[in-house]
């Protein structure tokens, strides 16, 4: 399991100085079909904004 996850969303309730994401965990999901070759294709479904 990753120990660093990088984020470079500042507006990002998880975000962390040094651009670490804070979150628990991180739940990626595919916008295209079940499987995907593309990044362009992915969201962060853990993002929340930051109030």
């Amino acid at each position: 399991m990753a120990q660093d996850v990088l984020c470079e969303v500042q507006n990002c309730e998880y975000w962390g100085e040094g651009n670490y994401c804070e979150a628990d965990r991180i739940y990626v999901v595919s916008r295209a079909d079940e499987r995907t070759t593309e990044q362009a294709d992915t969201d962060c479904k853990t993002f929340r904004p930051k109030h």
